[in-house]
Formats: C-alpha cells, structure tokens, sequence
C-alpha cells in the first residue's frame, strides 16, 4: 500500500491548509526571511516552520535503540569535559589550525588557570543518527549510524515537539488523513519542551537563589526565536522562572561579575544558568567584544550549558577519538563502551599518521564514500563528492587535522511530502532522528541524567546537508514501523 496515502487534489489541498492553520495556531513558526527588513524588525511577521505533512516511518526497535544509548552518552560527554587531559591533546593540534577553536581553547585555559568558580555544570546534548543499510535501500534492515553529537545549542526542542502535535492532530480530525496507515500508537510522545525546561529548572533550583534569572544568550535577529520562546514559556509557567535574552555583545557591555564572589550580574538581575543558544560557530563573534564576553560568562559563577569545555568535547575531532581503539573505555564499562559503537560510522583522522595519510589518499581515490567535516555547528559545513577532493587539495598536511572524514552513511528512501512556505513539495525523502540528553551534575554528584524528547529532521533524499535553519530539511515525527 502506497504512503503516504494518495488523496484527490480537493483533500490534499485542505489537508495543506488544515496542517498551516494549525502551526500558525500553535507556535510552530519561525520569523522569515524577507527582503523588507522594516517588517522583519516590526517583529509582527511569521511564517509556519517548515514541516512534513506525514510522519515519516522509521523502525521502532532503532527508534528505541538510540533512545536507550542517550543516558550513556550523557555520561560520557560530561566524563570527557572533565578529562583536560583529552581537552589537551585534541586542542594542541587543532587550535593550531581552527582559529574558532583556538579562541574557545584560550577561553578555558584562562579559566582553568584562575580557577573555576562554578563546579557544576548542565549539558542538554543532542545524539543525532541516520538509517543505514548496505544496499541503501531496504528500511527494514536498516540500522542507526551515529552522524555527530552535539554539546551546544542543541535546538528544535519546541518545535520538534508542536510537530508531534500536529500529526496527532491531522490524524484525529481528517478522515482521509491517514487512509488507515497509521495508529496512534506508532506516534511517540515528545516531551522535548518539557525535557529542557525541567533541566535548566534543575540547574536553576541547584543554585540556590530564588530571584535568580536565567539568562539566554542568543543571536541578534534570530529567526528560530519561537523555539527559543516555549522553553521560556514553560519556565515562567510551570516553574515561576524568569529567563532573559541577551547577546554577546549586550552581554560584554552590560553584564558585570563581582570581583570576590563571582556572582553574574545582568540588567540588576542575578544569573543563576547561563544557557547558549548562540555562540558556537565563528560567525556569532564579528569582533573581540564577543569573545570578551564569553570569557566573562565562563569565569562566573552561573552554571553553564555548556561549559567550554563541554563545546570543546562535543568538537568533531574528539567524535573521530573515540573511535580508537580503547578510548570509550576510560570513560564506560566495556559492556556500554560495545554498545555506543554499534552505532558508529567509520570515523578516521586527517593527520600526518599513517592512519590519516590512508585516508587521505582514500578521499581523493574515492570521495564518493566520505563526507569530510570541520569543527563546525549549524549545518551547510560539510564537504561531499568531487567537493571532498576540492577541499582536500586545498590544504596543506597541517590544516588537515581541522577536519575528520567520514564513511557515508547510505540511508534508505522513503517518500514524504514536505511543506515549506506554504507549498507542497513531494518526492523521496531521507529522516535523521536527534535524541535529547539532559545532564545535571555538580562535580563527581550526578543531579540529573535523562532523555529529553527527540527530534525528526526530514530532506530530500538527494540533499546532503540537514539542517533545517540552514534551508535544507523540514520537522517531522517518526512512525515507528
């Protein structure tokens, strides 16, 4: 049987409106991107996220699989950001070559030599993994590949969780929705809102102080903001939190710590949790004020998520370290350490040993089977096909170790219809799946250590790229199968 389901245009074009109608209603927006940026600063106008009309399948044994891996990995990113012993040896080299990492290196060592004033630390982390299967074809004997895991700004919490809704919703009021393929039980629940508002409560209340705020720091003109706003929302509602945004460069000018005690000032309001949804790509520091007011974030007392360290270790580069032989296991058993690597891609190093010599002359023999990566976040980063041998070409065998290569992960297709900007957009479509992680915990005391929802990111099975802010994929849910 055919799905998603075949509808007459009359259905489908309700289905379209029904589906708009009740993002615009809901909060599944985001700000556009327009050319009359007076209406952009009006901040009246939004546009509905772009989402999947349809709940894409996925198989529910791998669904629950990356589920059950993300309390371990929790564990492992915060053993890893304690290890300045493995902060050491990927930034000697890398800070070297990556201008980006090297500022954020010297933000830690600043504060590692002075002392850090806080012991505790939040992290609310994303695993993100593809399907793969050998053929490329079959979903049925797919298996999930770890693509990357990411240590900051992990977003698409809130809006990952309204598309949930959504498709409960579509399924529950529209008979022709479904045509019968799906039950409500093959859609999971999503409790990703919650999740990250519960651990910055958790990181809030560990502080102590109970006219504290929350700051936010976030980017000027940030189009996601909506995502960002149901977080806040369900602070203010659930927790009686009052959470603040503000950038860097607000935050270098305003922002005032006290000499003896540490404490973080913001606007007359103590900073009890410092939460980045900004900052971890060079594009969010245009000049020396922006790193200024890193440093003084990361020297205060306000728990951090994440610390600089925990950005440094969430690196592709520590990604690709693991994958040697032994290294899990200084941080998990040998049992959990089998398990995370059952979910690895083939990960190798760029560098002058003869591993990277290998699989540098394997790129360029063979770029059809990488993707090569440099330490960035967002999406829109990655180099694939004849661009990997471009890119390679380019850099002598120093600026290498600023990049890992990875085994392309061969994801089966499967078909869906995308909405963005109101149009339809159908064909064969390939789904990432992301599983939140919330970790609170205050030097060797673990606090919190939790699943925190999951998110669906939806593309063309062509495109390479994912990122949804970044133009290329759209918010989905899974349909387990």
């Amino acid at each position: 049987m055919a799905y998603p389901p075949k509808v007459s245009a009359i259905e489908l074009e309700e289905l379209r409106i029904s589906a708009i109608d009740w993002a615009l209603a809901h909060g599944l927006i985001v700000r556009p991107t327009v050319s009359n940026q007076n209406l952009f600063a009006s901040t009246s106008v939004v546009n509905h996220a772009p989402f999947a009309l349809y709940p894409s399948s996925f198989p529910r044994a791998e669904f629950e699989k990356a589920k059950g891996l993300q309390q371990p990995w929790n564990t492992l990113i915060h053993k890893m950001s304690q290890d300045d012993s493995l902060i050491t040896e990927v930034m000697e080299t890398l800070s070297k070559v990556d201008e980006f990492m090297s500022q954020l290196y010297k933000v830690y060592l600043t504060v590692k030599n002075e002392g850090f004033a806080q012991t505790a630390s939040l992290g609310i982390h994303r695993c993100d993994y593809l399907l793969h299967s050998d053929d490329g074809n079959d979903i049925r004997n797919a298996h999930i590949q770890q693509v990357e895991f990411n240590t900051i700004s992990s977003s698409f919490g809130s809006l990952s969780t309204r598309t949930c809704e959504l498709h409960r919703y579509l399924l529950g009021s529209l008979d022709s929705y479904a045509g019968g393929q799906i039950k409500l039980n093959q859609l999971p629940e999503n409790n990703a809102i919650e999740g990250f508002a519960n651990g910055l409560a958790s990181a809030w209340e560990h502080y102590g102080k109970p006219d504290a705020y929350i700051l936010m720091v976030t980017q000027p003109g940030e189009r996601n903001v909506f995502d960002q706003r149901w977080i806040e929302y369900s602070l203010v509602d659930k927790h009686g939190i009052h959470l603040m945004r503000r950038t860097l460069a607000e935050i270098e000018q305003r922002a005032i710590i006290n000499p003896t005690t540490k404490t973080l000032t913001m606007d007359g309001h103590e900073i009890a949790v410092t939460y980045f949804r900004a900052g971890y790509g060079p594009e969010d520091y245009p000049t020396q004020k922006e790193w200024d007011a890193r440093l003084k974030l990361e020297r205060s007392l306000s728990i951090k998520c994440p610390t600089a360290a925990y950005q440094i270790v969430g690196g592709k580069k520590v990604q690709q370290v693991l994958t040697v032989p032994g290294r899990l296991e200084r941080y998990v058993d040998v049992y959990t350490a089998d398990l995370l690597r059952e979910s690895f891609a083939g990960l190798y190093p760029l560098d002058a040993s003869p591993e990277g010599i290998n699989a540098y002359k394997s790129a360029l023999a063979h770029p059809d089977r990488y993707v090569l990566k440099p330490q960035r976040e967002g999406g829109g980063h990655n180099f694939y096909g004849q661009d990997v041998v471009n890119e390679l070409k380019k850099l002598s065998v120093e600026e290498r170790n600023a990049y890992i290569l990875m085994s392309l992960i061969k994801t089966p297709p499967s078909k869906n219809l995308m909405v963005r900007e109101g149009e339809i957009i159908e064909g064969d479509v390939a789904s990432e799946l992301g599983i939140y992680g919330i970790y609170l915990s205050d030097g060797d005391k673990v606090l919190v250590n939790e699943v925190g929802g999951h998110l669906l990111r939806t593309k063309g099975h062509s495109t390479n790229e994912g990122g949804v802010a970044a133009g290329f994929a759209v918010i989905d849910s899974p349909l387990l199968v």
